[in-house]
């Protein structure tokens, strides 16, 4: 039986409201298109709901599978 390791990266980020009392935490394999989608409110839920939101903080989980 042979072992094949699958990397896969996924970011674990923070949005919030202007006024920091809402936070938003997602989690996306493509954080790029992610913070796109929320900047563009393509996506129905807290940038549709709160309608701005900071620069995402964000941070890079690895895992092999």
């Amino acid at each position: 039986m042979r072992d094949f390791a699958l990397t896969k990266t996924y970011y674990v980020y923070l949005m919030t409201h202007w006024n920091h009392r809402v936070i938003y935490v997602g989690v996306t394999n493509d954080l790029q298109r992610r913070v796109y989608e929320h900047k563009n409110k393509l996506v129905e839920g807290f940038t549709t709901k709160y309608n701005k939101t900071t620069n995402p903080q964000w941070m890079d989980l690895s895992q092999s599978f």
